[in-house]
Order: C-alpha cells, then structure tokens, then sequence
C-alpha cells in the first residue's frame, strides 16, 4: 500500500516506513529537528554571489557559455574545473548558437544576485548556494556525487524543488543547461545525481583517478574518497598492464554496480539531500538540537525532470516513490525500458507495433551492425556527418554483413537500401533517415560497449568482446593519456568514450589492438568499423554463454513498470529521435501507464515534430543540415515544467496528449535562418483532433 504524505507526516511509525530513513534520522525528523540522512557522507558548500562566478554559468554569463572553452592552468583549480565542466555540459545538452534560439527563446536569460533581485534580460547568472557529497552504502564503492544549489532568490514561503539528475554517462553536472536552467530561474533548488557515472576515469597506468570536485589523486591514498577506483589489488592491475598496457577504467562500465538499476532511487536521495540542505539553510536552530525542520514533502512543491537518462531516471524515481518525496513529473526524450508487457501497441497510421517497446542495449546493438552500411544509402545522400563514415569502410560493412547472411542484397547499393529498410522494420521512424550516419559517427558504438559491461558487471581486467579503454598514438595503437586531458577530464568528460583522451580498443584487430573505428577485423582482413566486435555484443542477447547471461540479467534490473501512482506528467519526445526512438520508449510507456493505472493516470504524452535527441548538433559547425532540418526539443521542456509547474500550484489543467508540428528553419545547411517562435508552436491545451494521440484498448494511437 503506498503511503500518503499528510497520514505519513502525523504517525512516525508510518513515516519512518514510507521514507526510508535510518532510525536515527527518522527520530530527528519525528521530533522537529533536522538530520543528515544515513546515506550522506561529508558535505561541502560554496557561496557564489551571481557576479565574479553562479550557479548556473560557473561566472561565464549567457555570452561566455557561447565563446571559446575557458582556459585552465596546469594543475587546474576546483574552481576553474567546475567551470570547464559547466561550459561543455551545457553546450552538450543545448544548442547555444544565437541563430539557433539561445538567449532568446531560451537559456540563461535572468539574473539574480546574492540579494534575490531579479534582472530580466540580464547575463544570467544566478547567486546562491552549492552543497556536495557523495551517497553511498558504506562501501565506498558507490560514491554517487550528489548536489543541490538553492539559489539567492529561493522563497521558503513557497518553496519548490527541480530534479536535474544527469543525462547520458554524465557527471554532477550533466543536466545544468536543461531542468537546472529551468529550475534556478524559477528560484527553485535544483537536486542534482551523477546516477553513479561521471568522470570516474581511473587511470590504470598512473593509478590516478578523480575525487568529488574533479581533482586527480593516487587511488590508493583517495581510498573512499575516489569517485571510482577499479577493483583491482595491485597484482591484478600490474598483470593487466603487463599484458594490456595504458588501459583505463570507466565508472559507468566497469563499477560493477550495474548503476541503471539504481538511478531511480539516486533521484529520490537527491531529493532528500535537498531537503536536508534547505532546513539547515533556512530552519531555525535550536542551540543543543540543531535545525528545526520547516520544508517537508508536505508543503513543498517537488517536480522530477531532466533529460534522455535523466529523465528515465526520473520516471524511475516517481514509479518509485514510496515516500511520496514527488509531485510531479516533466522530462524529454526520455531513455526508458520496459517490462515486456503483449497487451500494449502503437499504431501509427497504416504502422502498427506490438508489444512495450525494446531495450537500449537490444536496438542500440542492432543499430551498430546496420548503421554503418545504412549510411551509404541514396536515401540519406543529404544525411549530416555523413563524412564521419568513411565510406570505404562502410562497402566493408555491408560486404560483411552479407557474408554472415545478416544482409540478403549482393550489391553494394542494394545492401545500402537494405540496412536502412530493417532499421525502419525493426522500429525507427522514418524522420530518422538522416540521422543513422552522425548517430554511428558519434554514439552507437560507444553506448553500445558501455552499456555491455555495465549491464554484465563486467570489470576493466575482464575486456568483454575484446574490447578495451586506452589512450591512442597517431596510428591508432594504445598509448598514454597526455597528463593535461586526465588533469582536466572532470570538465571535459562526459563518462562515455570516446572522452576525456581515452578511446574504444578493439583488442583483437589484425596487427594488434587498434582504435576501434580504425582497426581491421581478423575475419575479413579489412576496416569495417570491427564486425566481428559489433557481432559479439550481439549475440549477448542470445541465450548460451554465461556472459550473455550476465547482461540480459543487468537488462532486467533495469526493466521498469510504467505505474506513475497518479502522479501529474508529461513526457515530451522528438518523433525523428534515433538514438532513443519514439517507439521503443515514451509511446509504450505512455501506454503501459494507461493500462496499469487503470483510469488514474495524468500522464501527457507530446510528440514534437521534426525534433531529434542532440539539440547540441543542431547548429554544429561539423554538422551542416542538423540546423535546416530539425528544431530544438528543449524549449518544450521547458514548456512541459511550466504546465506541471501550474497545474499543481494553481490547478491548471494538464494539456492533452497530442503531436506538436513544428516547423524547420530550412535554408542552406550550415547557415539556415534564425529560429524564431513561429518554428516553435506552443503545447496546445486543447488540440485539434488531427493531432490528438489518444489510447484505447491497449492502443496508442499516433497521428501521421
């Protein structure tokens, strides 16, 4: 039986139940006093007063998150790299190029400084106060960087709370530009999670890995302090080096924590760590007892976003919820996976899917065979990035996955056609035609080998499908990470490689290990983007091998049941999405939720048109034709954190379900017109029938 916030708030007992808090704490609480929840380590704060440096721009204002990257010294500062790593997060989330809506129809477009005064129109900069600790077992072995920032202009009065947890593998900072801009601007706290990713790089060679505010140290004299230390005595990790020099281990893939099956819980303890820090902030203090508690569930407005991973970590939190810590919940483009559930399809015009959806790691492994042959396709002659495929390279793909009868054409460009035709068959949208090339170039294959180890708890020394991590020398071969890129990887990582120096080995290329995308695989004598590695991640959804097992075990950790508990949503989705497609994801999870909440559901779902997953790329100098064909999906974030926003302060009517037609900035790719708010219509609170998606009898119904 779930718990309710008002019963659970008068009886201790009940309280102590649906919060999960240590005796200790829930003792504290029940007596009107503030307590550190068990899971909290030692926690820091810095003061920003929105003018020399803030929360939201690290001091660089709206026109130095457009410029060139900040410089650093050698060793960096704390402050210099927290500054480094709000710059490339922000850029990696939105798209900052003034043409493209920045500073206009969105970003850091309101100042406050340390007195609360609010400046429209300003650089930006918001004063205010940043809290961090770690959230961990006792082990150490966890470590996820937790962090709260309560802006100058923060009201106790009416108090509200913005989840941020981080987007893709990202650090603490990850979702800064997207539901922490949201969030600071409204004057809310914004409760932050690494999810147990970021820039955890242990550096094997140096034995150097990173602590909570970026810095580098020896990880044995880190210990627990270490964001993430490879589990390994000093034998096992001379004898990898011995045979396997300059390796790297990354803490999303080799934690061995699978730490997708927590994330929902490490959103709910970011929220309790930004009520902890907001009653030591603003309660009262007793002179023996400390703190009294004054911000409760209760009387605190609390909303969960973020985007991509973040917002699935979202969802998670709210199905979750057991506290009732959330109110309500507003993400985008959210990586999301199913319970397999037969009951639940999504007909799209004359195109009808069965079932809830498929798994990252099944479509992601499907597109890292096909994406690369499909690139070659006079379908997607116009596609962005399509240079970052070598095309010679791509024939050998496609020559290969007709020798291992993964492709029936026996021409080069039938085979083309055919890699593209079974993406479409196996679930992508047709929207996402000129996507496949930039998405193979700069995703697919790094999330697909992650997310293997991950899933597997595979550890660094165990090199799943003779893939490994290393720096590279001119030729491709392993060689050291320069010790400037380790010095700065906080502020440049983004906890995926290809970052931070290190990249993907293949450890079986013909003449030894090779950068990934370079490496020539031993059954084809050839470059082909390594077949026989993308083969083998593969097949680890196949029963048999006992490390198949060990993934599809982590893949069902991570299965989620769509059951919001009533909670007011919105989910807002780009429909040309090819990196976490519309149809593997938020269309079946809105439809799972109808069914299981049986009539109680208040989810939204809104489809945007002409809207991918990488804002980032859409006015990116090496990416012409992202800008004339596709729109930015943030904005409706934001949007969608409004309505929420309303809906619960004042009552305000959710919107309907419905497919948002925006439309593209055309022109000539790479100098297409500026965005404006005609290319951008609103969420309609009352859409017109053509555009309504509706749900019946386990259909969702998506209009064309």
């Amino acid at each position: 039986m779930l718990c309710s916030k008002r019963r659970a708030l008068r009886h201790f007992p009940l309280l102590l139940v649906c919060l999960g808090l240590s005796p200790a704490t829930a003792l504290a609480q029940g007596q009107g006093f503030n307590a550190k929840p068990a899971f909290i380590g030692t926690v820091s704060s810095t003061q920003y007063d929105g003018v020399s440096d803030d929360l939201l721009t690290a001091g660089l204002g709206l026109s130095g998150l457009q410029a060139a990257a900040p410089a650093l010294s050698s060793p960096p500062s704390t402050a210099e790299l927290r500054r480094l790593a709000i710059y490339n997060n922000y850029r990696a989330l939105v798209d900052v190029a003034s043409n493209g809506g920045f500073g206009s129809l969105f970003g850091p477009r309101t100042s406050v400084d340390a007195d609360g005064n609010v400046n429209s129109g300003g650089s930006g900069m918001i004063a205010g106060t940043e809290y961090l600790a770690y959230a961990d077992d006792g082990s150490g072995r966890q470590n996820v960087t937790l962090m709260v920032q309560v802006p100058a202009h923060f009201s106790p009065d009416h108090p509200c709370i913005v989840t941020g947890t981080s987007s893709g593998s990202r650090g603490v900072y990850g979702a800064i530009g997207t539901a922490g801009e949201w969030g600071l601007q409204k004057g809310c706290a914004v409760a932050y999670a690494d999810k147990g990713t970021g820039t955890g790089l242990h550096d094997l060679d140096t034995n150097s890995v990173s602590l909570i505010d970026g810095q580098r140290a020896d990880a044995d004299l880190a210990g627990n302090e270490s964001s993430f230390s490879a589990d390994l005595d000093a034998a096992a990790r001379t004898d990898l080096l011995t045979a396997w020099p300059y390796r790297v281990a990354i803490k999303h893939a080799h934690s061995k924590q699978n730490p997708e099956a927590d994330w929902g819980l490490n959103t709910l303890q970011a929220v309790q760590f930004a009520f902890y820090v907001l009653n030591e902030q603003f309660g009262p203090e007793h002179k023996l007892q400390g703190h009294k508690v004054v911000l409760r569930p209760s009387n605190t407005l609390v909303i969960a976003s973020s985007a991509s991973n973040g917002a699935g970590a979202a969802l998670a939190a709210a199905e979750q919820d057991q506290g009732h810590w959330i109110d309500g919940v507003a993400v985008s483009e959210p990586q999301i996976q199913l319970l397999p559930d037969d009951r639940v399809s999504v007909e799209r015009g004359q195109r009808l899917l069965s079932g809830s959806g498929k798994t990252l790691f099944d479509y992601t492994s499907f597109a890292n065979l096909y994406q690369p042959c499909a690139a070659l396709s006079t379908r997607a002659v116009d596609a962005p990035g399509r240079l970052f495929v070598p095309a010679a390279s791509a024939a050998n793909r496609c020559a290969a996955l007709r020798a291992n009868g993964l492709l029936n054409a026996d021409v080069l460009a039938d085979q083309a056609e055919e890699a593209l035709d079974r993406l479409f068959d196996y679930g992508w949208e047709p929207e996402s035609v000129l996507l496949h090339a930039s998405h193979y170039a700069f995703a697919t294959p790094a999330i697909a080998v992650l997310y293997a180890n991950a899933y597997g708890r595979f550890g660094v020394e165990e090199r799943l499908c003779a893939f490994s991590y290393a720096g590279v020398d001119a030729a491709g071969a392993p060689a050291p990470i320069a010790g400037t890129a380790l010095e700065q990887s906080f502020g440049s990582g983004n906890g995926i490689p290809p970052t931070a120096g290190a990249q993907i080995i293949n450890d079986a290329a013909v003449g030894g290990p090779r950068r990934d995308a370079v490496s020539i695989s031993p059954s084809t004598g050839l470059t082909d983007f390594n077949v026989d590695g993308a083969r083998c991640l593969r097949d680890l959804l196949q029963p048999g091998s006992a490390e198949a097992q060990r993934v599809q075990q982590g893949i069902d950790e991570v299965l989620r049941r769509a059951n919001l508990h009533g909670k007011p949503a919105i989910i807002v989705h780009g429909r040309s999405d090819a990196l976490v497609p519309v149809g593997f994801s938020s269309r079946p999870y809105f439809g799972l939720n109808q069914l299981v909440e049986q009539g109680e559901s208040q989810l939204r779902y809104i489809e945007v048109t002409n809207a991918q997953h990488f804002d980032a790329f859409i006015d990116h100098v090496a990416l012409p034709g992202y800008d004339s064909h596709f729109v930015p999906l943030h904005p409706y974030l934001g949007e969608a954190l409004d309505w929420i926003y309303d809906h619960l302060s004042t009552g305000r009517p959710l919107p309907l379900s419905q497919v948002v037609r925006t439309t593209p900035r055309g022109g000539v790719p790479g100098a297409a017109p500026a965005l404006t708010s005609a290319n951008l219509p609103p969420i309609a609170a009352q859409p017109a029938a053509e555009d309504l998606i509706s749900f019946d009898n386990g259909t969702v119904y998506v209009p064309d």
